[in-house]
């Protein structure tokens, strides 16, 4: 056991577990946060994705010890009030069924959005690999471009255009 310190959702938090423990256990186990799902444990289906410094990463593929210094959000972190465009264009759109992938989805979305703010379907489709069982990838589609819409009116609104 070693003891690490991390921010997740801009708060420190100290925590005692093995160096090569997935960041995916350290969030819910040791930090008490469930929103990240467990779903294949092998980085493919992307139900554990979080973003670490801003960047979609998948969380049961990556150790503690590697994420001295980084700034770690999960989907609580998000938006605690579902107020982020991507949570208002998935709860909009219906897109979940079962819900188990939607976390993931939707940070992956927010982070695609956060580096292209006006993606295209082929960019959504190579962006958004993740796999949902219930098959939502168009209703998916769809709720990233609609937060797309939101994200630029919002920002046309604020350098006082229409």
């Amino acid at each position: 056991m070693s003891s690490f310190t991390l921010t997740v959702n801009g708060k420190k938090h100290a925590v005692d577990v093995d160096p090569d423990t997935p960041l995916l256990w350290v969030l819910r186990d040791s930090i008490g946060l469930t929103g990240t799902k467990y779903g294949c444990g092998s980085g493919y289906c992307g139900s554990c994705t979080v973003h670490v410094d801003g960047e979609a990463i998948r969380s049961c593929t990556m150790a503690i010890e590697s994420l001295s210094g980084k700034k770690v959000t999960t989907i609580e972190g998000l938006s605690m009030n579902f107020g982020h465009p991507v949570q208002q264009a998935w709860i909009a759109g219906d897109v979940p069924q079962c819900g188990y992938c939607q976390s993931g989805q939707i940070m992956a979305a927010a982070a695609l959005l956060s580096e292209k703010s006006h993606p295209t379907d082929e960019d959504i489709n190579a962006s958004m690999n993740l796999i949902c069982r219930c098959g939502t990838y168009n209703r998916i589609r769809e709720a990233v471009h609609v937060a797309s819409e939101t994200i630029l009116k919002k920002e046309l609104g604020q350098k006082g255009g229409k």
